[in-house]
């Protein structure tokens, strides 16, 4: 794609979005003056076709205040926040039981429970890794809508299919074909980029956030409570043979049902958003042969867009660090006082990692937009950058703290414990920063789904392997007490001062994404 093709594309003016949560939309009546006709969107946001640009005084156009400041269209934006919802739900509702249905399938000695069990978790990542470039390449081509269709069906179908699993290969299985299936995902942020403007992608990516973390809460729930449920209910579900011989069958009929509602409520209610290549009446003829002619961009051409590279690596660090934290902090605050860890009880690290996913979700969906709104994307992502690695550093004190036993310092504890539940997790806005950064250095709205699927691709690939490496150094510093036991935080804190580091040379955001953003609602 040739410079003067992505400077023809970029300004293209689309029409509005049309379809509101509970009322009618304030820009449909205007949107239907320039024309009647529904164009998907473009990277970032949206705008309505026919509107006059305004020029910069340094040349750049950018959008009419009246398109920038254009609301989200609610209903589309609860529909995909819902859908990404499953994804999470299906991921970590087999966490509960998996041991004991490796155990029933297999009939395995205990000591082998736990590494079965860890390969099946892992199938998942190792799978979805494979796939999600083919995913988003898949999406770019025909569409964002019916590649999502595709997921949330196999979404539906996998969980219930692992659910009735009676042997280990059918759980190996079924659980890499749901992996097959989990590009819900990248198909969803890149929809949001193109349904938000640049004023509103703060307030989007912050509900994406939340609703995922709300899968991550749902989905070990639905599985404790629901498996075994002849077991756990016998005056309901004892006398139903079926679910005596298929006792996980449930959390994966519920779990597939989420994601089936989904599936329905997307087929009949969502919009499409990638820009059609064949015009509709909306576009010149210029413009249509514009994207007509446009190739694709390949993976490698992708890769040495301005920007991206960086983007990307940047993306990895933030993943990184986030992986390896969520691995660490159960087992340090389970881990004995004497050993280097904090010496919780279950219901105490259950209280202490509720008050941190709470804050967790204030952060993101709260205080995000504003701050970005003053700061920028960049801004956001050096103060994230800046916390970073004083917050892995607050867990040595408090865990010297505990270890003083002294009651000055166990008041300092209980003082600065409950700061640093609060406080530090405002560096999930990281998450969300970053993949607003990802939509900005896009090279065209045709290669967003692949960009966010090699991003997602990257985030497998550290999911698969960081939790397991991080405990496994864990462990090695607390037998040896290496560090006094602080070997991994040790570790941590430089590679969370690189991220500070690199966070300084992502790149900003250039004027001529701010018009294309704009242009796209």
């Amino acid at each position: 794609m040739t410079a003067s093709q992505v400077e023809r594309q970029n300004s293209i003016g689309e029409p509005s979005e049309t379809t509101p949560l509970l009322g009618p939309d304030p820009d449909t009546e205007a949107s239907t003056l320039v024309g009647s006709s529904t164009t998907p969107g473009s990277t970032s946001g949206s705008v309505t076709s026919g509107t006059p640009e305004t020029t910069s005084p340094g040349g750049d156009a950018s959008p009419p205040a009246e398109v920038r400041s254009k609301p989200l269209p609610k209903q589309q934006l609860f529909l995909l926040c819902y859908a990404r919802m499953t994804e999470p739900i299906a991921f970590f509702c087999i966490f509960p039981f998996i041991a004991q249905m490796v155990q029933d399938n297999g009939h395995l000695p205990k000591s082998d429970v736990g590494f079965y069990s860890g390969l099946i978790e892992s199938l998942f990542s190792a799978t979805q890794m494979v796939v999600l470039v083919a995913w988003g390449r898949l999406a770019d081509r025909i569409g964002r809508k019916p590649v999502l269709l595709y997921s949330l069906a196999g979404t539906a179908i996998g969980p219930a299919l692992f659910g009735m699993s009676t042997s280990l290969w059918q759980m190996f299985l079924f659980r890499c074909l749901a992996g097959v299936f989990s590009g819900s995902g990248l198909i969803i942020r890149t929809m949001i980029a193109e349904i938000s403007t640049p004023e509103t992608q703060a307030q989007a990516f912050g509900w994406f956030a939340f609703f995922g973390n709300m899968g991550i809460f749902l989905g070990p729930i639905l599985g404790g409570v629901l498996a075994s449920p002849a077991e756990q209910y016998p005056r309901v579900f004892g006398k139903i043979q079926f679910f005596v011989d298929y006792p996980y069958a449930l959390p994966g009929f519920v779990t597939g049902a989420i994601a089936a509602t989904s599936f329905v409520a997307c087929a009949f209610l969502l919009n499409e958003t990638l820009k059609q290549k064949k015009g509709n009446g909306s576009e010149t003829p210029e413009a249509q042969q514009d994207a007509d002619e446009e190739p694709l961009l390949s993976t490698w051409e992708l890769l040495k867009a301005p920007g991206v590279g960086v983007v990307l690596w940047i993306y990895g660090h933030v993943m990184f660090l986030a992986f390896a934290f969520t691995a660490l902090i159960p087992v340090v605050l389970f881990t004995p006082v004497s050993l280097g860890g904090a010496g919780l009880t279950t219901p105490q690290i259950s209280i202490f990692m509720a008050i941190q996913g709470g804050s967790q979700s204030a952060w993101m969906l709260l205080a995000f937009p504003a701050l970005q709104k003053r700061l920028g994307t960049k801004g956001i992502m050096k103060a994230c950058g800046n916390v970073y690695p004083f917050f892995f550093f607050s867990y040595i004190i408090l865990s010297q703290l505990l270890r003083s036993g002294t009651h000055a310092a166990m008041v300092s504890f209980w003082t600065i414990g409950p700061i640093v539940a609060v406080v530090t997790p405002g560096v999930a806005m990281a998450f969300i920063a970053v993949q607003l950064a990802l939509n900005d250095v896009s090279p065209s709205s045709h290669v967003l789904g692949t960009l966010n699927a090699l991003a997602l691709t990257l985030s497998s690939g550290i999911r698969a392997l960081v939790p397991g490496a991080t405990t496994a150094i864990y462990a090695i510093g607390v037998r040896g007490q290496v560090f006094g036991g602080h070997l991994a935080w040790v570790i941590l804190i430089p590679l969370a001062a690189a991220f500070t580091v690199g966070c300084r040379y992502l790149p900003d955001k250039p004027a001529a994404k701010d018009s294309q953003d704009g242009e796209n609602s």
